[in-house]
């Protein structure tokens, strides 16, 4: 099989010209070995602050941006939080639901996930289950929402 770069007869026949070619040619290569090594500095660079990055804890306090007062508690990946938050345990994350009376964010259900049911703590709450195995579920799945019937008045 003939290789498609040795064909002589595409380059110029003077050396001026295939002189220019060459410093051409080698600009190019020196753009794309600094691009490259841009590349990898800014890549190793990124990895090193995802190593250095704290883990993501299980549950956060959101808390007001002016006081400071607790505003909700989230699941430690939960996107709804603000900028103003800090980590809590578990235990922690019971009491301020239970005790304190800081609401459960609505969307990632933070109750639900630290098995707590109307502000109290379930007895089941230390056992883990899988999903759809926990008090109140049944095999056919939630139960169905139907409109009140409009009252006559």
């Amino acid at each position: 099989m003939k290789n498609v770069f040795d064909n002589s007869r595409d380059l110029p026949d003077d050396l001026d010209r295939l002189q220019t070619l060459r410093i051409w040619h080698a600009m190019w290569l020196e753009r794309i070995d600094r691009k490259a090594a841009d590349l990898r500095q800014r890549q190793a660079e990124e990895e090193r602050g995802r190593a250095r990055r704290p883990p993501v804890p299980d549950w956060i306090l959101e808390l007001n941006r002016a006081t400071g007062h607790p505003l909700a508690v989230h699941a430690g990946d939960c996107g709804m939080a603000g900028r103003r938050t800090q980590p809590v345990g578990q235990d922690d994350a019971r009491r301020l639901l239970t005790t304190d009376g800081v609401p459960a964010c609505p969307i990632c259900r933070p109750d639900t996930s630290l098995h707590i049911v109307d502000g109290l703590t379930s007895p089941s709450c230390t056992t883990p289950r899988a999903p759809g195995q926990g008090p109140g579920s049944s095999p056919v799945g939630p139960p169905s929402y139907s409109p009140a019937a409009p009252t006559g008045g």
